[in-house]
Parts: C-alpha cells; structure tokens; sequence
C-alpha cells in the first residue's frame, strides 16, 4: 500500500513519527459481539458455503473501531495524566504508519501467528489493536513466547494462498485487501475465490485452533449491525447510494464507498450464478449493466456471463 512505503522507516522509528517518543503503550480491544452464540467458526464457515448470501468480516458488523478505540485511548491517557500528570502524548489506531503488530508483539500483547496477525493465549486474535506514544521512559513489558508449533491451518485454508509462507502474507492476494483496500478491478483469476466474500475475510481466524479462547466484546458498539450479516446479495446490491451511506454511517464498510460494494457484490452474485442460475439475480445484475461507473459495469458484465446454460 502506497501509504505505508511514503512514510519509510518512520513505521519502525517511532520517535521520527511523534519527535519526543520515548515509550510506546500497546492496547488490544476484543470485538467478537456480546452475543455471539459458541461453535460461530461453524457457523461462519455454514454461511460461506450458501452462495447466495453476503458474507462480511466480523469485525465489521457493529460500529467502525477506528472512532470507539481512538476514543477510549484518548480517556486511557487523559487518566494516565491524572492520576500521574502532564505528559506529552498521541493516540494510533490504524491510523497512521505505525508498526502496530510489531509493537504489540514486543510489548507482550501476544505473538506474531503464521497468519501475520497478534494471537493470545486468552484472547485468541478477534481484537483491535491501538497505541498511545508517550515522551515518558516506562519499564519494558518482555515479549511472549511463540505457540502455533506446526500448525499451518491458516496457510491451508486461505482461499487465494495469499498466506505465502509461515508469517509471510501477500497482501496482492488478500481477500481483506482485494474487497477494502484495493481501488480498481479485482483481477479476474481471483473473482471465482472471492465466493460470497464482499467485505473481509476471516478464514484463517475461524480455523485457528487459538480461536476457541476468544473473548467477546463488553460493548455494544460492536453489536451486529441489521443487514451484515445473512443478508441476501441481491438485496445489498440493490441499496442506492443513499442508502448505502445511511446504513454504513458509523461503520468502516462506508470507507469503500458504494462503487466498490457494489463491484464486490457484483463478483459474488457472478460466483452465486456460477453455483446455480438465479432468474432474479440475472434481473438484478441487468439492472446494473449500464451503471455511469466502469468499474461496476466491467464486474457486473463479468457476472452475467454465467447466467447463460454453457454451450
């Protein structure tokens, strides 16, 4: 991602990003909902196997964590200050160029899985991480010791292989990536693995045998949100764009904009044709096939051309 090359080595030197930096406080937030029910890796992996229904990650059913973390770390520092005084400070939460794995790893937070993300022998991997940047020398917390031994289910299970070695993640293959980050077409070898995926990818948490530890969130911010989760795609594909910014307000889906939901609904309605054509999906592709955007005409045409019977 251009971003973070633009900002070199101020991601690992975090003084030359905040001048003054001495110390850098990590903090992880769990954000499985309250009322998640237990087996919900099953559940989950059920859902992706109806291809007519839309699938997005879990950690973005509820509200956008980068408001509900950036704001309880701002209050953790404010009672810091408190309880000890003044300090000279800057909160990070998927915000800027910051190392943040790296950082949480080296303060204890958990280890780096084979997936690249934090694990926790309590807590799993369904959590956010932030970080307070603080002009004060605080004692080092030591790194916790590494327990994914020879397990590879994450590598297994990725459907794109993106996962390209132990700890090593080609993010030009990332489901997660392709679906929020990425701003043009999605490359054509990849459409057919997307399956009903239109926002995120959670395989390789759902498989991760660390995951049966995880904890639930205790707040509700991150309650499930109507219509993220069981929804059928041809009902999200046909939101306009003000309804789709007015179901999104609050949640990180609404920084991919309408034009790449609906290029991402388009490719799994095209996979939900391939598994078995659908009069009313080919009507509600159709309905699109002349949007003023080429983005989702060249999705929405791909789509249509399994609603043909092969010759």
């Amino acid at each position: 991602m251009a971003y973070m090359a633009a900002h070199g080595l101020k991601r690992a030197r975090p003084a030359e990003l905040v001048a003054g930096t001495l110390s850098v406080i990590t903090a992880r937030m769990d954000y499985l909902p309250a009322g998640t029910p237990p087996h919900w890796q099953g559940i989950e992996f059920e859902r992706m196997r109806r291809p007519q229904v839309g699938v997005v990650s879990l950690y973005a059913r509820g509200r956008d964590y980068h408001k509900v973390l950036r704001g309880r770390l701002q209050q953790l520092a404010e009672r810091i200050a408190s309880e000890f005084g003044p300090f000279r400070y800057r909160v990070f939460t998927d915000s800027a160029p910051v190392l943040e794995t790296e950082l949480a790893v080296r303060s204890g937070q958990g280890w780096r899985g084979k997936h690249t993300l934090v694990l926790n022998r309590e807590a799993g991997s369904m959590f956010f991480l932030g970080e307070i940047f603080v002009d004060v020398a605080l004692p080092v917390t030591p790194p916790q010791p590494a327990h994914c031994g020879n397990c590879r289910a994450c590598i297994d299970v990725c459907p794109t292989q993106a996962i390209v070695a132990p700890y090593q993640l080609d993010a030009r293959r990332c489901i997660s990536y392709l679906t929020i980050e990425h701003a043009g077409p999605i490359p054509i070898e990849f459409r057919p693995l997307l399956g009903n995926r239109i926002y995120g990818c959670d395989d390789c948490q759902l498989v991760c045998p660390w995951n049966k530890y995880v904890q639930r969130s205790a707040l509700p911010d991150f309650d499930q949100r109507d219509g993220f989760a069981g929804s059928q795609l041809a009902d999200l594909f046909a939101w306009s764009e003000a309804e789709f910014l007015r179901r999104t307000e609050g949640s990180p889906i609404r920084r991919i904009g309408h034009e790449r939901w609906l290029r991402n609904l388009a490719v799994a309605l095209g996979n939900a044709l391939r598994a078995g054509r659908d009069p009313d999906m080919v009507r509600t592709l159709a309905a699109r096939a002349e949007h003023p955007s080429t983005l989702v005409r060249e999705h929405v045409a791909w789509a249509l051309t399994f609603s043909q019977p092969p010759a």
